[in-house]
């Protein structure tokens, strides 16, 4: 069993910046790959980026590379995701989420724990 807290969402206006955090306890040895989703109003829940948790390899989604960076503390066992340059489509639910670290990255749906959740809105 793995529980994930997200926390760090809230309100910046465009160009500004966010840093949102995952709380990560349970039994996180087996599941060591670490994702961020989003989902807005209407939309289907996406990709955003992923941590391999021991190599430290990164991939993202090209709607926010070079904007946003996925990093962990493995003292903490938490992983961030430092959003910089935010833009309006940016607005979303983000979810953080853990899987085995077999397997493709981009997947929601091979996820199987998840958080509650982190309301991210940028202003025009």
């Amino acid at each position: 069993q793995v529980q994930l807290v997200e926390s760090g969402g809230g309100l910046v206006q465009a160009g500004g910046s966010l840093r949102l955090s995952c709380a990560a306890s349970g039994r996180t040895y087996s599941s060591s790959t670490m994702g961020w989703f989003r989902q807005a109003p209407g939309k289907e829940r996406e990709f955003v980026a992923v941590i391999k948790w021991y190599s430290g390899t990164t991939y993202y989604a090209d709607s926010v590379k070079d904007r946003f960076t996925i990093s962990r503390d493995n003292v903490k066992n938490t992983v961030y995701l430092q959003m910089n340059s935010l833009k309006p489509e940016d607005t979303a639910v983000y979810y953080c989420a853990a899987k085995s670290p077999v397997g493709t990255l981009d997947k929601a749906d091979l996820y199987n724990y998840w958080g509650q959740g982190t309301q991210v809105t940028v202003s025009s």
